[in-house]
């Protein structure tokens, strides 16, 4: 069951419930297979709608590929996974530039594309290849463009990168570099199930065969729809309390609260910003509505700020993390920029 691409462009209100009904649709197939991890489920489709790559971090055996899999099935696009490891290369990735030889026996150089053209891209265990070749994905990401041998090749639309990756702790794990973090619009945290959502897993999983997952939706439709989404207008009061929650992140700011100076060694750049504001537009999009709150900038502050700020030595003495450091500042932090707040918070002991 494919949606059908019936509304006329330029009419929101369709498009709205379009976009509203195609979620939920997507999100009925992917419960078939996947068991619990509903918000996880929703902040893919919330970044895909946005236009942003996510990686997904959690131990092994929590269904990450097996989610993203399933994701891609509801969808009519080409999919590829990549499994990453110590020995792959750039090109392995990319592509690369091949002598040929024709008919005639004349000799000419053809580019032979790499798996990154595609339009949802699967980088499995992400961290446990080389800085190097995690940075082959850079420009892609970006500039939804790869530059091989001088020239330059467009990756097909929408393009997505779907990455997972192992927590860092793990033996054999590379950390991503900072540049390449900050074009994941999300990094979503996923955990063990409960005991009833494992229970139900270990019986649908032990099954001869997994369901077989219908198409919710084309190409063509996600295109218009991620228009729709950039299409949601956002308030300046709305946009000022994204701003100044990233600007808070910055150690030695103005804005910068005392348990950042303490804690924080580097903090979010301006793409936080722009990742809390688009994924509070695709969220409300896919809720139907057309007017951005104040509550969908909150509900992704975790994921769009978490991986954009690096600790110090002291906050990882003391056993703080960067989610601990946005709990602080969604207290600290008010929505409004002329309520009353104290300059600084007070020191954290």
């Amino acid at each position: 069951m494919t949606t059908s691409n019936t509304t006329e462009p330029g009419n929101q209100a369709e498009d709205l419930a379009t976009l509203a009904k195609s979620g939920e649709l997507i999100a009925a197939e992917v419960g078939k297979i996947i068991v619990g991890q509903v918000d996880v489920i929703g902040q893919i489709l919330t970044a895909f709608f946005a236009r942003g790559h996510v990686v997904i971090e959690g131990v092994p055996g929590l269904a990450k590929t097996l989610m993203i899999n399933s994701l891609s099935e509801t969808m009519s696009l080409d999919f590829t996974r990549v499994q990453f490891t110590p020995d792959l290369m750039p090109t392995d990735i990319t592509g690369t530039t091949l002598l040929n030889e024709d008919e005639h026996g004349k000799r000419h150089f053809a580019f032979s594309k790499g798996p990154v053209f595609t339009n949802i891209l699967l980088a499995d265990e992400i961290n446990r290849t080389p800085p190097k070749t995690q940075a082959a994905l850079l420009e892609a990401m970006q500039e939804r463009n790869v530059s091989v041998g001088g020239e330059s090749y467009k990756l097909p639309e929408p393009f997505l990168v779907l990455a997972t990756q192992n927590p860092i702790e793990q033996e054999g794990t590379y950390t991503l570099p900072e540049a390449q973090l900050d074009r994941f619009l999300f990094l979503v945290k996923i955990d063990y199930p409960s005991l009833s959502e494992e229970e139900k897993i270990l019986l649908s999983t032990t099954l001869e065969a997994l369901p077989k997952l219908s198409q919710i939706i084309d190409a063509e439709t996600i295109i218009r729809l991620q228009k729709v989404v950039r299409g949601i207008k956002v308030s300046p009061e709305l946009a000022n309390y994204a701003a100044r929650l990233a600007r808070a992140t910055r150690p030695d700011s103005d804005e910068a609260p005392d348990f950042v100076n303490k804690w924080v060694r580097w903090g979010c750049g301006p793409r936080a910003g722009q990742g809390l504001l688009l994924a509070a537009k695709s969220h409300a999009g896919l809720c139907g509505r057309d007017e951005v709150t104040f509550a969908d900038v909150r509900k992704f502050v975790h994921p769009v700020l978490r991986h954009r700020m690096g600790l110090n030595f002291a906050a990882v003495s003391e056993g703080q993390t960067t989610d601990d450091i946005v709990d602080l500042l969604l207290k600290h932090v008010p929505e409004k920029a002329s309520a009353a707040a104290p300059k600084k918070a007070a020191a954290v002991a």
